[in-house]
């Protein structure tokens, strides 16, 4: 049985490989992809991302809303500052931190959308 059905696939046309080796992105989109993926990875980050979904906040605030040190919530920001998810500005002695841009909000709604679907 299990040879008909690769005979069967050995006789249909195939697929359109070169058509789509010409629709991959390149190496270096998928690596910024990947170092994306990779920060909404860590469950910390995703709920400081969240929290900065409701309202731009300093790292005082930020630590007071995930109950966790400001030295802690600062090396958290540091890396999604780095890459590009999160901004700061400074007010005076003060930083306040805020999502780079509405991509990440829509990146991080529609992975929850997705989760949600699961449950």
């Amino acid at each position: 049985m299990a040879e008909n059905m690769t005979e069967n696939l050995v006789q249909q046309p195939c697929c359109p490989v070169e058509q789509v080796r010409r629709q991959l992105l390149g190496e270096a989109e998928i690596g910024h992809m990947a170092v994306m993926f990779k920060m909404l990875s860590d469950p910390t980050r995703l709920k400081i991302i969240n929290a900065l979904m409701a309202s731009e906040l300093c790292v005082c605030d930020l630590a007071a809303v995930m109950g966790m040190s400001q030295s802690a919530v600062s090396h958290q920001l540091a890396a999604l500052r780095t890459n590009r998810l999160i901004k700061s500005r400074r007010e005076g002695k003060q930083i306040y931190y805020s999502l780079d841009d509405a991509h990440i909000g829509l990146l991080f709604d529609q992975c929850l959308t997705h989760a949600r679907e699961a449950e």
